[in-house]
């Protein structure tokens, strides 16, 4: 298992520590999206900055991706596998007004839209509130 955990970060050029893989295994594990807060509760020994740098590693190497849900606090979910975060790998995100998760949606794609001349899309989000299946939605 820890063999997989270094494969995947090696693949994204990141160097395996003994935090990043932590942070990895817990992404792994965890069905809806997670803040920093809430990886500092899975982690309670854990220092915030060292856990935010790890994140932020992550992100800027392609292998998770943050999502603000209006929560007012930045949510990180794993990357599909050959995901490079451009527009066109961007996917909806649903978040539960339950129960108040965040789901990743990579088969609901955002969908393609024409922009005026000389404009260029960098990011696109789309958030999608109301209730989740575990929640009765």
């Amino acid at each position: 298992m820890i063999k997989d955990l270094e494969n995947i970060l090696k693949e994204r050029n990141i160097r395996p520590t003994a935090m990043r893989l932590l942070v990895l295994e817990e992404l792994q594990k965890q069905p809806a999206a997670m803040s920093l807060q809430d990886m500092e509760g899975a982690f309670e020994k854990a220092d915030r900055i060292t856990l935010f740098r790890t994140l932020k590693t992550f992100e800027e190497k392609g292998l998770i991706h943050s999502i603000e849900d209006g929560t007012g606090a930045t949510k990180y979910a794993l990357c599909e596998e050959g995901c490079e975060c451009a527009p066109e790998d961007m996917h909806v995100h649903f978040y539960c007004n339950t129960c108040r998760e965040t789901w990743c949606l990579p088969e609901s794609k955002v969908p393609d839209m024409t922009l005026p001349d000389r404009f260029k899309a960098e990011e696109v989000k789309l958030l999608v509130k109301g209730i989740c299946g575990n929640c009765g939605g």
